[in-house]
């Protein structure tokens, strides 16, 4: 695996998410900001953040597959989500978790949360980028 996690002693203990990434493999991989579209274009989960959570990881995890990479190649995550309060944080957790377990992955790795006004379109409810080292 060319991507170590690492949480240093001396930060607190991270929840849901690692402080520091080491990459050393020999090709850098940026995917784009992913959201709740099924391969033919509908919406999945409309007004539900955990189901367009878990539509957003499958989609995430789809291009990385695409260019020969696997969720372990994550470097980092950047989350996407309009008008962000913590109230959204139960179901958010209950997406990324949802999503590891039908994908089999470990979703926690370096990453930030964004809260913004708006996405492309009002209906998406999260977007995620990851950018991935792979050899």
């Amino acid at each position: 695996m060319p991507v170590e996690l690492v949480n240093p002693e001396r930060l607190v203990a991270p929840t849901g998410y690692t402080h520091v990434s080491v990459a050393t493999g020999s090709k850098l991989v940026h995917v784009a900001g992913q959201v709740a579209l099924a391969s033919d274009g509908t919406l999945t989960g409309e007004d539900n953040l955990r189901a367009q959570t878990v539509q957003a990881l499958r989609n995430l995890v789809a291009a990385l597959k695409a260019v020969g990479a696997t969720f372990d190649d994550v470097a980092q995550l950047t989350v996407y989500v309009p008008k962000w309060e913590p109230a959204k944080r139960e179901a958010l957790i209950s997406g990324f978790r949802a999503a590891a377990s039908e994908l089999g992955i470990n979703p926690v790795r370096p990453s930030s949360l964004v809260g913004v006004d708006t996405l492309a379109e009002p209906a998406w409810l999260i977007e995620i980028s990851a950018v991935a080292v792979i050899p």
